[in-house]
C-alpha cells in the first residue's frame, strides 16, 4: 500500500524533473541555458572524478605488471585497419602470456564500457580474432555484462542530472515503456538488449534512474548481449575480408536480431491477448 502510494509521488516528480528540462528546450535561450549549465552538482563531480581515478589506478597497476611488450604499438583501435594492425602485434603476446594478456584485455574492456569510452565493439572483434568463437563470445558476454553493471552503479550513485540534462525526452519515453511492462519486464529488457531499438549506453545510464531492478537489468543484459556478441566474435575470425563496422549488421542480421528479439517478447504478448479476451 505504502509502495502504492510513493510510486506514483516518485514518478511525479521525476516528470516534473524532465519537464522543467523540456520547458528550457522550447525557447533558444532555453537551449543556450542548457548547454551552458553543466548538471553535476561539485560533490557529484568530485565523486565521478573519484571512482574515474580508481579505475585508472587499478588499470595502470595491471599494465606496469604485465611482461613486457612494445607498448609504442599497442592503442586503441578506432577503425579496421587500427584492429587488424592491433591484431598483429598482439598475436604471439598472447599466445606466449595468455593469463596476463586476458587479466588486461578484461580490464581495458570493462573500463571502456563503465566510462562510456567508443570502442568496444573493436575489442569485442579482437576477441574473435585472438581467441575463436566459443573463448571469444564468453570473453566478451562476460566483460560487457561487468562494464555494464559498473555503469550501471555510477549512474545509480550521480547519472540522474547528467542523464536528465542529455536525453530528457529518451528518458520520458523510456520510463513510461517500463511503467506498462513491470509484470514483464525482464522480456522487454531482453527485447532491448538483443535488438537495436535503443543503445545500450543509454540503457545502462537510465536503467537505475527509472528503478529497473539490478537483477533484471544483469540477467536481461548477460542473455540478451549473446546474439549480437556471436555477430560480432564471428566477425573478427574474418577480419581481413571485413572493410566496415556497418557490414556487421546488414539486413539480414538486423532481422535475425529483431526475430530473436520478438520470440523474448512474446509471452508478453499472449498474455495481454489472454487478458482483452
Amino acid at each position: 500500500m505504502l509502495h502504492s502510494v510513493m510510486a506514483p509521488t516518485r514518478n511525479l516528480i521525476r516528470d516534473e524533473e524532465l519537464g522543467a528540462v523540456s520547458d528550457d528546450d522550447d525557447s533558444p535561450s532555453g537551449k543556450r541555458s542548457k548547454l551552458d549549465r553543466f548538471p553535476l552538482s561539485r560533490w557529484e563531480l568530485a565523486v565521478s572524478l573519484g571512482v574515474f581515478l580508481v579505475f585508472s589506478s587499478g588499470l595502470f597497476c595491471i599494465y606496469i605488471t604485465m611482461p613486457a611488450a612494445e607498448f609504442g604499438k599497442l592503442k586503441l583501435p578506432r577503425s579496421i585497419s587500427d584492429l587488424r594492425l592491433l591484431k598483429d602485434n598482439l598475436a604471439n603476446y598472447a599466445n606466449e602470456y595468455p593469463a596476463q594478456f586476458v587479466l588486461g584485455y578484461c580490464a581495458t574492456y570493462i573500463f571502456m564500457q563503465t566510462f562510456m569510452i567508443p570502442g568496444t565493439i573493436f575489442m569485442s572483434l579482437l576477441a574473435g580474432a585472438l581467441f575463436g568463437v566459443i573463448k571469444g563470445v564468453i570473453l566478451v558476454v562476460f566483460n560487457a555484462t561487468a562494464g555494464a553493471t559498473s555503469c550501471f552503479f555510477l549512474s545509480k550513485l550521480i547519472g540522474r542530472p547528467l542523464i536528465t540534462w542529455l536525453w530528457p525526452d529518451k528518458l520520458r519515453f523510456f520510463q513510461a515503456e517500463i511503467g506498462k511492462r513491470r509484470d514483464k519486464l525482464l522480456n522487454y529488457m531482453l527485447f532491448l538488449r538483443i535488438t537495436p531499438t535503443l543503445p545500450n549506453l543509454f540503457i545502462n545510464l537510465a536503467s537505475p534512474i527509472v528503478d529497473v531492478p539490478f537483477h533484471v537489468f544483469f540477467l536481461a543484459t548477460l542473455v540478451g548481449l549473446i546474439p549480437a556478441a556471436y555477430i560480432t566474435v564471428r566477425a573478427g575470425l574474418a577480419i581481413g575480408d571485413l572493410k566496415s563496422v556497418k557490414d556487421l549488421y546488414d539486413f539480414k542480421t538486423l532481422s535475425v536480431l529483431f526475430l530473436i528479439g520478438f520470440i523474448s517478447i512474446l509471452p508478453t504478448i499472449l498474455k495481454r491477448k489472454k487478458i482483452y479476451e
